[in-house]
């Protein structure tokens, strides 16, 4: 029933401690005893494409009483309000419709929900600001789980105070390990800052706290925690949750809808690009099949020359002269003889084999070439995507595309195509041949083909339905494998294996249903054209039998011959066609991502390209900005007007889903901007999306990497030397750690940097800002799920490197923005205060004052103090600068 407390400087090895708890870690030596059922909330939220409830309840039974529960100790009261559907909000994958604090709440919603006699919490405090973060502390971790042991990473020094056991880790060892005045005793004071202190000392520029007065920290907590509930209580009623919402209806994958269009087709044979390559392929055909027919007439011509003499002459006069009073056959003069057959029969042969050798090459050459376009252009399309378009589809649906309708183009549909095109090519031939030998054996022929043709018209439609259905399908099966993978750890965590087993084998079900469903009808379809065909050669060679048997063996031999090869061919034929409907569905799948809307211009028209040394100040200028995400969504961002100077710091705090991440987005035009923002005298809007991003740095919540290597996530584009990347992992302490790599900069980086602690991402992503070098930085909670030493040194690191920039700081701890130029605070999308922090907490109705004294007395003390500090600085130095300029001034005027 303890609460323990893991802590510890970036990588220092507590999330690893709590993986080894899981059996996720293979443990060397020892061994760890685990007692009781176990629930585990991850540091990086997993929420999987469903409800917020569904992700809440997840593999436990609902329980309405423990859920109500469970939604007011995880504050999401007020998020259910401002939801469209309350809990039955679909949160899209990876919770991407949500903030960052709204997914961690939810993630650990989903942790304290479960019945379990040990919890497991991997910093659930970062994302989330500081009055949420301290209702979820006292609320949530010691009071809901006050019977529970539960384990709580955190670098949330303020609640040290309150566990019942604190574990220093360092280097992955345990440093040190007891209660809070065990520990304070040993020396290790400046790793156990509290928020129940009552004087705050300055000391090179650090802060150090020190107890003074100990039984008077009671009423403070008790005021704070009056108000966190406050702060985060909500005007909806107990019931109001309870009541049964709309239910949302989550947009549904692009599918087509009858017959595949003509401009498909031509799409497909076009994206080759080289027409001339395609028109020799196109006469290599023609020839190959002519030459074919060619070699079959020239059989039969040569057998009827070797039967001719063999036949009984009619007519003695017209056929034959008396010799010596013997009866000679007379041949036609244009008889040739058996070597010259034999000759041009050969002759023939090779030019087949030749002729389809360069069709071959030729096809081969086609279909690689449309494969690599089409490919091309639908990863073109979808990086130029706007960013609503990743928000509707899923990873499932963009792994589809590219995974089985890729390969469904590149292996399966080149022999539907080549299969038609032998089959027309040779049932054309074979009619003109039949046609040539005798007129009246094309009636039997186009009657089956009639009926052929009714047959498939009857059979296409619901055969191409089929096979997009199961298109569609398969893109579930993508998704939740995608999704599993993603949250293993905490599947395992919640021994939710078998239940994501059954789910994952409903949605194989339902793909193999679809699947089966066109196998069987193609197998009927094939049965009905036996059928067919079977009574056609029937027909036709008991015609030839009893109404014609005065032929030469060669034209027999010849109809024989071309009627069997034209039915299994018509058969063979028709089904390939069948085959190639269904396959181009792939291909108009494609075609719909390749139509995805994108987003502005990447580069500038030449009347507006900026300056190479664009922006050269950093003013930002913000006129009655609104965003919203698309033309139907409401406005997130609402009527946002501010001026931030050149080398300004503004710090930007607010309750989590405030907008505050959403004023980046409208910086990178990664939404629908209305009014304008204006950078060093350039409306960004009119600038391309290269030029435009190019020129800011970001530091985002969850830091980006990418699997290579470390060079090349610090210099994705290689345009900086050895030293510089060096220099910039020194700076953010990383040097030692990537040397200690035995290939240093050139060691793999995993995907996601999955290979280090997210701490040390976050600090290569910085190093990464610092090797840019631009003027403007952005940060998005880059500090949320570090340490305090690791916190300070990106502060200082930034302070230091970044002087000379614009810098915009998304921040919960509000320890971090306090000594900013200015703070702009946040609220339901709208900027409620913008002013310098000390300015701001003397308006004790404030929502900032408000923020700062929801921390604690203590907190609240220091943080007035950082203010005012700075504060003074900025004054003391500009009126300093204004006693040297009119100094200046009268001095001049003196000589003068």
């Amino acid at each position: 029933g303890q609460l323990v407390a893991i802590i510890g400087a970036v990588g220092a090895g507590k999330s690893s401690l709590i993986q080894a708890i899981l059996r996720e870690l293979e443990l060397s030596e020892g061994k760890i005893s685990v007692c009781g059922e176990v629930s585990y909330a991850s540091q990086e939220p997993w929420l999987f494409n469903g409800s917020v409830q569904q992700n809440i309840i997840f593999d436990s039974p609902m329980n309405a009483e423990r859920y109500e529960q469970v939604i007011h100790v995880c504050a999401l009261k007020t998020d259910l309000k401002l939801f469209p559907y309350g809990d039955k909000t679909i949160v899209g994958e990876r919770g991407v419709s949500l903030s960052g604090g709204q997914r961690a709440r939810i993630n650990l919603a989903r942790a304290i929900y479960k019945q379990a006699d040990i919890y497991l919490l991997d910093d659930p405090l970062s994302a989330v600001d500081t009055h949420v973060g301290n209702h979820l502390f006292q609320k949530c971790i010691k009071d809901y789980l006050k019977e529970k042991t539960c384990v709580l990473i955190t670098h949330q020094k303020q609640y040290l105070s309150n566990v019942d056991r604190i574990v220093l880790m360092d280097n992955a060892s345990i440093v040190s390990d007891g209660n809070y005045h065990e520990l304070q005793s040993a020396d290790i004071n400046q790793l156990l800052v509290s928020s129940e202190v009552a004087s705050i000392e300055s000391d090179n520029g650090f802060c150090i706290v020190k107890d003074k007065n100990k039984n008077n920290s009671d009423n403070p907590t008790i005021l704070f925690r009056q108000d966190s509930i406050q702060s985060v209580s909500s005007s909806v009623n107990e019931s109001k949750i309870k009541e049964t919402q709309i239910e949302p209806i989550e947009e549904a994958e692009i599918c087509s809808t009858g017959n595949v269009s003509k401009s498909v087709y031509f799409s497909y044979i076009f994206a080759g690009e080289n027409i001339c390559q395609l028109m020799i392929t196109v006469f290599a055909t023609l020839f190959t099949y002519i030459i074919c027919s060619g070699g079959d007439y020239w059989i039969s011509f040569w057998v009827n020359q070797e039967e001719r003499p063999f036949n009984k002459i009619k007519s003695i006069s017209t056929n034959s002269s008396i010799i010596n009073g013997e009866s000679t056959v007379i041949l036609p003069s244009w008889s040739i003889s058996r070597e010259t057959c034999v000759t041009v029969y050969v002759t023939l042969n090779f030019a087949m084999i030749l002729i389809c050798f360069i069709r071959n090459i030729s096809i081969v050459s086609v279909f690689m070439g449309i494969s690599k376009n089409l490919h091309n252009t639908m990863f073109n399309a979808i990086t130029r995507a706007k960013m609503q378009f990743f928000h509707s589809n899923s990873s499932g649906r963009i792994l589809n595309r590219f995974t089985k309708d890729m390969g469904a183009i590149d292996e399966i549909l080149p022999l539907p195509i080549l299969f038609c095109i032998h089959t027309s090519m040779t049932i054309i031939g074979t009619i003109f041949i039949i046609g040539i030998v005798n007129f009246y054996l094309l009636i039997p022929t186009f009657i089956a083909g009639f009926i052929c043709y009714k047959t498939i018209v009857f059979y296409l439609p619901p055969c191409r339905s089929i096979k997009r259905l199961e298109g569609v399908t398969r893109s579930f099966v993508f998704a939740h494998l995608n999704a599993s993978f993603q949250g293993l750890t905490t599947i395992r965590a919640f021994k939710a294996e078998d239940i994501l087993s059954k789910e994952f084998d409903s949605h194989q079900d339902l793909h193999s249903s679809a699947l089966h469903l066109f196998i069987f009808s193609n197998a009927a379809f094939g049965f009905i054209l036996d059928i067919i065909c079977f009574t056609y050669i029937s027909v036709l060679v008991l015609g030839i039998l009893t109404l014609y048997n005065e032929t030469y063996g060669g034209n027999f031999g010849l109809i024989i011959t071309q009627t069997m090869n034209i039915t299994g061919l018509l058969q063979w034929g028709v089904k390939q066609f069948g085959d190639l409907e269904n396959q181009m569905t792939s291909v108009e799948r494609i075609l719909e991502y390749t139509n995805a809307p994108k987003e502005a211009a990447l580069e500038s028209s030449p009347e507006k390209k900026p300056p190479k040394e664009w922006p050269d100040k950093g003013l930002v200028v913000f006129q009655n900005v609104y965003l919203r995400y698309n033309e139907d969504s409401p406005y997130v961002l609402k009527n946002i007007s501010m001026k931030i100077q050149p080398m300004e710091k503004v710090g930007v705090v607010g309750r989590t889903g405030a907008g505050k991440s959403s004023l980046i987005e409208a910086l990178f035009r990664l939404a629908i901007n209305e009014g304008n923002i204006i950078i060093d005298g350039i409306e960004i809007h009119e600038l391309g999306l290269h030029d435009l991003r190019s020129k800011l740095s970001i530091i985002p919540q969850n830091p980006v990497l990418f699997s290579g290597t470390i060079r090349t996530n610090l210099d994705p584009f290689n345009k900086y030397p050895d030293h510089v990347l060096w220099n910039a992992l020194d700076e953010v302490e990383l040097k030692k750690t990537i040397e200690s790599l035995n290939d240093g900069l050139d060691s793999k980086m995993f995907e996601g940097g999955s290979n280090f602690s997210v701490g040390q991402r976050q600090l290569v992503c910085l190093a990464r800002a610092i090797i840019q070098n631009n003027k403007f930085l952005m940060l998005d909670e880059a500090t949320a799920n570090i340490d305090s030493h690791t916190d300070e040194l990106i502060q200082n690191t930034i302070r230091n490197k970044f002087r000379a920039c614009t810098i915009l700081t998304i921040a919960h701890r509000l320890n971090t923005v306090m000594d900013s130029d200015k703070i702009l605070v946040m609220d339901a999308g709208a900027m409620v205060e913008f002013d310098h922090p000390h300015n701001l907490l003397k308006n004790k109705d404030g929502f900032l004052f408000k923020m700062v004294e929801q921390t604690g007395q203590a907190t609240a003390n220091m943080l007035h103090r950082i203010a005012n500090e700075s504060y003074k600085k900025v004054y003391n130095t500009a009126a300093f600068s204004t006693e040297i300029t009119s100094n200046s001034v009268n001095e001049i005027k003196k000589n003068s």
